[in-house]
Order: C-alpha cells, then structure tokens, then sequence
C-alpha cells in the first residue's frame, strides 16, 4: 500500500503541535541516621532522579509544629548530601521527632529522625562569635572566661574561680592560647580537645590571674 506524502506531512504536523508530556522528577531523602543526640551534626543526602536546575526548598519541624524558614539548597548532582552546619544543642533544640520536608520542581519527598537524650555535653553555639571576638582583640580575657563561666557546662569546662565586674580585666590568658581558638573555630579540633586544654591550663594556672604579693599573703 502506498502512502501519499500528504498523509506523511500530516502526521508529522500533529506529532509537532502535540503537548509534549514531560515526566515529573522524582526525590527522595536518604537519612545518615533516624537517632541523634545532642553535641551530633544532622546529615542526609537528597537524591533526585534530574537536575533541572531549581532549587530544593528544605523545612524542618518539630512535634509542635515550630520549625525553620524555607532552605533553599542548589541541586547540582543526582545526590546531594546535606550536612548540618552546627550540632545539636539543648538550648536550641528540644528532645523528640523532627520532620524533614522537601519540594523539588513539583515533586516533594518526607523523612523523620528523632532527638534523643543522652550524657554528651558540648560547647554552645553562642561561644563561636565570643571567641571570634576574643582573637580578634575585641573583648578581654576575662570576658572570655566569664562566657565560658556562664554558659559552658562546668563538667565540660571547669573555671575554679569567680569572675566579676571588679576582677574581669585582671584575668590573664597567654597569647599562645589563641592558637586553640583558632583551631577549634575552623574545626580542627573537637568540643572535647578544647575543653581539655581549657581545663589543663587552668588547672595549672596558665589561665587565671598573675600571681603578685597582695595574692600570696
């Protein structure tokens, strides 16, 4: 049989004006872990069958509902992995389910993991831009130490004495220490190595007030 060019032409008109139909992509939340505790950093990775070039729009909630302002994260592999920037931390984070929300160019993916209790201490966040300000000679070495009096679990970091208006400017802190700073701030070194140095130096007096004639009688 044969067909007729005209017939050719037709079909292919129809086939070029028909809506082209377009596969929805997929997404889905691939969790480190569903447990953590407090001092442990969140991580999972979202996985997307393509990159469109939208972004993924991230929320996270709690049991009551409270939860964080819309995330936006670029999605530029197949997976992604999603590590969080600070750990937990009790002042922040109340115990129980959190819920994980994902919208990606119209698709959408859910997980859960729960917040747990448990003996880890570590350092709160608000002493990050504390002792940023202390190496960068903003505040003194006592304001430092009554930071870490104040807000440092004292099983993590012990300050044997007290720090008041009187006695803030006359705490002593070797220009050396700095280094651990630094090192701690850009994660080189743990919550833990910190608080060990913290509490050998000032178990040593290293850290403390100078020793003159008026202390020793």
């Amino acid at each position: 049989m044969k067909v007729s060019i005209f017939s050719i032409i037709f079909v292919i008109g129809i086939t070029l004006f028909l809506p082209q139909v377009q596969a929805q992509p997929t997404i889905s939340i691939i969790m480190e872990k569903t447990t953590y505790s407090y001092c442990e950093k969140l991580f999972y990775t979202i996985e997307v069958s393509e990159v469109t070039g939208d972004p993924a729009i991230i929320h996270i909630s709690d049991e009551s509902g409270k939860g964080s302002s819309a995330i936006p994260i670029a999605i530029t592999e197949l997976q992604n992995p999603i590590p969080s920037l600070i750990p937990f931390d009790a002042e922040i984070f109340p115990l129980g389910k959190y819920f994980i929300d994902v919208q990606y160019s119209g698709a959408e993916a859910n997980a859960e993991f729960e917040l747990i209790d448990s003996d880890s201490i570590c350092i709160p966040e608000l002493i990050k831009p504390i002792m940023a300000n202390w190496l960068s000679g903003n505040i003194s070495d006592g304001f430092l130490l009554d930071a870490f009096q104040k807000y440092v679990d004292s099983k993590l970091v012990n300050v044997p004495f007290e720090i008041n208006e009187k006695n803030v400017y006359d705490v002593e802190v070797p220009e050396w220490v700095k280094n651990i700073g630094y090192w701690w701030l850009e994660g080189v070194i743990s919550d833990d190595d910190l608080s060990n140095a913290m509490n050998n130096l000032l178990e040593r007096n290293i850290i403390g007030f100078p020793i003159t004639v008026d202390n020793e009688i």
